[in-house]
């Protein structure tokens, strides 16, 4: 059966060319996060592509914190609660500094699709409702979630003790 999925992508930035392909990716990202998480509605998610001073900006209006980062998510809904019985069900929105992941991906030594893909499966999980600030254990339990989603993509980083990459540890 096929998934019935809606990702909207806007990109707003100029800072890289963001082909057919990264849209493709981000798009898979989500779908293998949904899959592996066994989520079963249909699903809508809004991705916006920006920069890092307009990161900065959303993340002082939304979250009080003035500075740029590399992805920021906002989920729907809450932990636990009900999704609607019909229709796609809206989870939230991604937003990715498309400047900070080609950066990063530098620092880290994988390529930039990685990055973009990374984010994507990091920023989807928060829109599912698992979060890696509240406990060592969840975080360990998020990583690990990431680690298995990246290699279900075939995108995974050789780090040692199955860690995928030091950026997982900053998140």
């Amino acid at each position: 059966m096929k998934r019935k999925l809606r990702v909207l992508i806007e990109n707003e930035q100029d800072e890289k060319y963001i082909r057919l392909r990264h849209e493709r990716l981000i798009r898979r990202a989500i779908a293998e996060t949904l899959d592996y998480e066994s989520f079963g509605y249909p699903a809508e998610v809004s991705v916006l592509l920006t920069d890092s001073e307009a990161i900065k900006e959303i993340n002082r209006e939304y979250r009080g914190v003035d500075s740029a980062t590399d992805v920021l998510s906002f989920p729907q809904f809450a932990p636990g609660e009900r999704y609607p019985e019909e229709g796609f069900v809206p989870l939230g929105d991604i937003v990715i500094s498309v400047e900070r992941a080609e950066n990063q991906a530098l620092v880290y030594g994988h390529s930039f699709e990685r990055e973009l893909s990374f984010l994507t499966v990091h920023s989807m999980l928060h829109l599912l409702g698992y979060d890696h600030v509240t406990s060592e254990e969840d975080e360990l339990d998020m990583r690990r979630r990431q680690r298995d989603i990246m290699e279900r993509l075939g995108l995974t980083v050789n780090a040692p003790d199955g860690q995928n990459g030091e950026q997982e540890k900053q998140k």
